[in-house]
């Protein structure tokens, strides 16, 4: 592992619309806003975290997510120390995608260190998640159950990443 004082660069992944963006700014910034933005390409923001008694600075990088218009790139998550990978709990089908790109991800890095975020947790009456959606993800560190709207589960779903990379 690296030192603490050294900066980890942690991405976001996932499909379109799962609310990556919206758990950075939560995490980030403290806000959360009703306008949706598509990502094109890559924004990159940073926070320092205490892990113990230990600052640990985040870069934190919020990728495009893959959809008909545009294709998740690997490459940007080259000398990621690990990554969030989020879908949406509402939509069913983002799980199967955030699947597909650990996977993409594995083969071209090898196992980094990831948490499964399941956001949109505000939304419980249309939540369409199995049972068994944590079986889908070989490795992970946490699932992590997360809403950018309220704020609940994110500061624990950058947290517990942070945990493991020092």
């Amino acid at each position: 592992m690296l030192p603490s004082h050294l900066p980890r660069k942690i991405c976001l992944v996932g499909a379109s619309a799962v609310g990556k963006t919206s758990l950075v700014s939560r995490f980030v910034h403290g806000v959360f806003s009703e306008r949706y933005l598509t990502t094109i390409g890559v924004k990159v923001d940073r926070k320092t975290v205490e892990v113990g008694a230990a600052p640990i600075d985040l870069v934190v990088w919020d990728l495009n997510g893959e959809d008909r218009f545009q294709t998740f790139q690997t490459e940007r998550l080259r000398g990621a120390a690990g990554y969030l990978l989020v879908a949406d709990g509402t939509r069913r089908a983002t799980l199967t995608e955030a699947a597909g790109l650990r996977r993409r991800i594995e083969e071209a890095y090898g196992p980094l260190p990831y948490v499964v975020v399941l956001n949109k947790a505000d939304l419980s009456t249309e939540w369409d998640v199995p049972p068994d959606a944590a079986d889908t993800f070989p490795g992970h560190i946490a699932l992590v159950l997360t809403s950018a709207r309220t704020g609940e589960g994110v500061d624990d779903a950058f947290t517990r990443l942070a945990q493991h990379l020092v």
